[in-house]
């Protein structure tokens, strides 16, 4: 049988080529769920044919109020908040104000359409809102030049230059594109120069990560050190962006002995590496090296996204067996509960996975860039739809930043470690089930007792702060929660002094009540600026009175094998 199976993931790896890694049938299952129950509802046909004739009265009320307001009117309806595709001024004069009404008005209807219809599966209900919304987003009139005015108005100006700008834009991308190298601006922003450039050392080095010590900046240092787990799917350097941004040296100012994984950018060679792999190479060898680095006993754990939940993994093993090395455990933008893993596990059924798994084996990794098309998607109007009216029609290139350029330095994923990662949590959801085991066993969230500082970002579309929230309920442990404005990354990277910044905070002994999340965000207060310095303060708190920093020492068997920030962090 084994040739068949294999006939059949040729097949299904040409077929992710094709879509780019997205199953169709996935989505031909929604939309028929969909399609069917909606011929078998009369009721939901006669609610859509009246919001049909009520959106359109409503549109021939703002024309006839246009007619009398020499083309202007108060508009029937306003984009969502999150809608900026009509922001400039001549989308508010006629004929372009009619078109933008119709467009939103339009929208409106399809989601009335696609919701709320009886017997129809909740995910496909949402998988059928949100491509109906992508399908939308294609046709808005903003994405066309003779239908915008923004791009009138500047061919016009510049005679036509716009349109020469923006097809050498356009090719200078596709050749970027074809020959695997980064955005335009992005070679300004290397690791080790302009980012990830505070001072440390590799002291560590196995075949899936390398660990780096940032040197002391401060006369004293906290005795407990911090061990930071980042994500795998991208580069850790996140939190150590520009030194005007960098988590890690903030830390490191405030006083504290920072240690930080670096993961190898795994090729086909490591297809076999296991997400228990990670916990052990990755987070329990990291542990073991900076308690012998530092002879502290008792360590602080920090983890952000994917990096979060496999340090909350590898804390329930460790509660679990008795190791309390663990002095607290700080959790950023990471799920442990993926049952409402918001838009992105749209993407997640058996036959998305599957997809996902044949193209895996086929390539032996499951490139980050692969998947770029699903993420882009749960933000078409940003990262799609206005980037290609921004820089292909009006002609103009967006500065890079270090957040982009970040961005734009993907990494791959192991075939075994994803599969397991996709099947025993976005799909079966194990960890919270207490099905996931560890050395055999399984293992439990409420076995941490270590104090939890848990970040969730209020825009985030890859870890919803709702989801996030749940480990209010899912750890029995004093529990401090911070929600943040910002998204999934821009909201983590908050440095002090950052404009437009607020969190709100939620602090729990182990044994409070927890309070339903959406009331307790509408009643907390607001703070203005950024969560660091409530992090930091949080640290230290746990911890015990500061040393001298050159008390802490490297032993003679963890030599320096290379300066900060390592070679992994290179490879491509």
């Amino acid at each position: 049988m084994g040739i068949y199976r294999d006939v059949d993931r040729l097949s299904h790896a040409l077929l992710a080529t094709a879509t780019a890694g997205i199953s169709p049938i996935s989505l031909m299952q929604a939309w028929q769920d969909w399609m069917l129950h909606l011929a078998l509802s009369p009721g939901k046909q006669g609610e859509v044919y009246a919001k049909a004739i009520e959106k359109t009265a409503r549109l021939n009320d703002f024309l006839f109020r246009c007619t009398l307001g020499m083309g202007t009117a108060a508009p029937t309806i306003a984009p969502l908040a999150q809608d900026r595709r009509f922001q400039h001024q001549t989308w508010q004069v006629f004929p372009f104000n009619a078109m933008q009404q119709a467009f939103l008005l339009s929208q409106q209807w399809w989601h009335n359409a696609t919701v709320g219809l009886p017997g129809v599966a909740r995910k496909h209900e949402r998988l059928v809102e949100f491509y109906s919304r992508q399908i939308l987003d294609m046709a808005a009139p903003s994405n066309f030049p003779p239908l915008n005015p923004e791009v009138i108005e500047k061919t016009i100006t510049e005679k036509g230059a716009n349109f020469v700008n923006g097809a050498n834009n356009l090719i200078d991308d596709l050749l970027r594109l074809a020959d695997d190298r980064p955005p335009v601006g992005a070679e300004n922003f290397r690791p080790g120069i302009e980012v990830a450039a505070t001072p440390g050392e590799v002291i560590f080095q196995n075949e899936l990560m390398e660990l780096i010590r940032y040197g002391s900046m401060t006369d004293t240092v906290m005795e407990e050190p911090i061990l930071i787990v980042p994500a795998w799917i991208m580069k850790y350097y996140i939190l150590d962006l520009s030194p005007r941004n960098s988590l890690i040296r903030y830390l490191v100012q405030s006083g504290f002995t920072v240690f930080c994984i670096s993961w190898r950018n795994p090729g086909a060679d490591q297809s076999g590496l296991s997400l228990d792999d990670y916990r052990h190479l990755g987070v329990m060898a990291a542990m073991d090296v900076v308690g012998k680095a530092t002879g502290s006993r008792r360590i602080h754990g920090a983890g952000y996204c994917l990096g979060g939940t496999l340090l909350s993994i590898a804390a329930s093993a460790m509660a679990r067996d008795g190791d309390r090395r663990l002095a607290s455990l700080s959790l950023f933008a990471a799920q442990v509960d993926f049952e409402e893993p918001g838009e992105l596990g749209l993407f997640m059924d058996e036959s998305q996975i599957t997809l996902l798994e044949d193209m895996m084996w086929v390539e032996g990794t499951l490139d980050q860039r692969r998947m770029a098309g699903a993420f882009q998607m749960l933000r078409s109007q940003d990262l799609i739809w206005s980037r290609i009216v921004r820089e292909y029609l009006l002609g103009e290139r967006a500065p890079m930043t270090d957040l982009m350029a970040w961005n734009a330095d993907s990494t791959r994923m192991p075939f075994r470690m994803q599969s397991q990662y996709l099947r025993q949590l976005y799909l079966n959801n194990d960890l919270v089930e207490g099905r996931l085991c560890v050395e055999g066993r399984p293992v439990h969230l409420e076995d941490i007792r270590a104090p939890v500082f848990a970040v969730g970002t209020e825009t985030d579309h890859v870890a919803p702060w709702r989801s996030v929230f749940k480990l209010t309920y899912l750890i029995d442990a004093d529990m401090d929660f911070v929600l943040t404005s910002g998204g999934h990354n821009a909201g983590i990277v908050s440095e002090p002094g950052h404009p437009r910044r607020s969190y709100r905070r939620l602090s729990c002994h182990h044994d409070d009540v927890r309070p339903d999340a959406d009331e307790w965000a509408s009643n907390a207060a607001r703070i203005y600026g950024s969560w660091w310095p409530a992090w930091v303060e949080w640290l230290t708190r746990h911890s015990n009175a500061g040393i001298a920093a050159d008390r802490v020492g490297t032993p003679g068997e963890l030599k320096t094998i290379c300066a900060a920030p390592g070679t992994y962090v290179l490879e491509r």
